[in-house]
């Protein structure tokens, strides 16, 4: 046992988390979260002083408040004059908001960044984040995870397809379906995205010239939030003929009624891992996790 880690969280990642400790032989400490009525969180956590702490928390739902949360518990850490303070944050917020599309806009990731900085966050780890790049605009060290490999392997060992093709929803994804494609020993194709800046309508199209009447599909992407670009895509799909549609994804936020609004659209499953608990949970990231980190403890002794 590492006795001078500790892994942290509260409630809404304490199963990852439990599992992510066991892996690791470490000590488990559960962030006591209180949420007011007026929406206020409050944290209350034992002494780390001189530990390891990994802090496992997603920021998802409610963004704000669970940055929030995650800033308490990073503050208290270090407050406390612990060794090291490593942020895993499977699911991270805001990151979607990197550049000023309009001018005047505020590239919110960026502010997140300054903040982490602030209260003392060493490391930060992060899995299969919306573009990757922001990260080389923080200053202490950041870990993108890829989880198309274990995505892969569900696909693998759980679905049985026809003629499999996998199918990025916009250019911005080719590389995540060609890493898939390439596992699954298939092809893959990209549609063409188009998002007005103003509305965020979303107008989707298929450029190429091949036939792909008859395939099962997998359209796969970081996230799926309000499903809209999925949506699309898969009526783009229909019309060409395919026989089903999947949807694998890392981060499935599907707020409202996102759900109803993909099943209608004819979107046979949809399969996601445990970066934000829901139904379509299907993909476990604590071993893959628990493997990166165990590398980690073992680089710094």
């Amino acid at each position: 046992m590492q006795n001078d880690t500790v892994i942290i969280s509260s409630i809404d990642n304490l199963e990852l988390a439990t599992k992510i400790a066991h892996n690791l032989d470490v000590q488990l400490m559960k962030a006591d979260l209180r949420i007011f009525s007026d929406g206020e969180s409050k944290i209350r956590m034992d002494s780390v002083s001189n530990k390891k702490c990994i802090i496992v928390h997603s920021t998802y739902p409610v963004p704000d408040q669970r940055l929030m949360q995650l800033f308490m518990m990073i503050y208290k850490c270090n407050k406390d004059r612990a060794k090291h303070i490593c942020a895993l944050i499977p699911y991270m917020a805001y990151t979607r908001q990197d550049k000023a599309f309009i001018d005047g806009e505020v590239i919110s990731v960026d502010l997140i960044g300054n903040i982490l900085e602030s209260i003392g966050t060493n490391q930060l780890v992060t899995i299969d984040i919306h573009n990757q790049k922001v990260l080389s605009n923080f200053s202490f060290r950041t870990s993108n995870i890829s989880a198309i490999p274990i995505l892969a392997c569900y696909v693998s060992d759980h679905l049985k397809l026809h003629s499999p093709l996998i199918v990025s929803p916009d250019k911005g994804g080719i590389n995540r379906a060609a890493e898939l494609a390439k596992l699954l020993n298939t092809d893959m194709i990209s549609l063409v995205k188009i998002r007005d800046r103003y509305t965020g309508e979303i107008q989707t199209k298929f450029e190429g010239s091949k036939s792909i009447r008859d395939r099962d599909t997998i359209i796969v992407d970081d996230m799926i939030s309000t499903g809209n670009s999925i949506i699309n895509a898969a009526k783009v799909l229909k019309e060409l003929g395919v026989q089903n549609i999947f949807v694998l994804c890392t981060h499935a936020l599907l707020p409202e009624n996102a759900i109803e609004k993909l099943r209608d659209a004819g979107i046979k499953d949809i399969i996601a891992t445990n970066s934000i608990p829901n139904v379509f949970t299907r993909v476990d990231l604590a071993a893959m996790l628990s493997q990166y980190l165990l590398e980690q403890i073992k680089s710094s002794q």
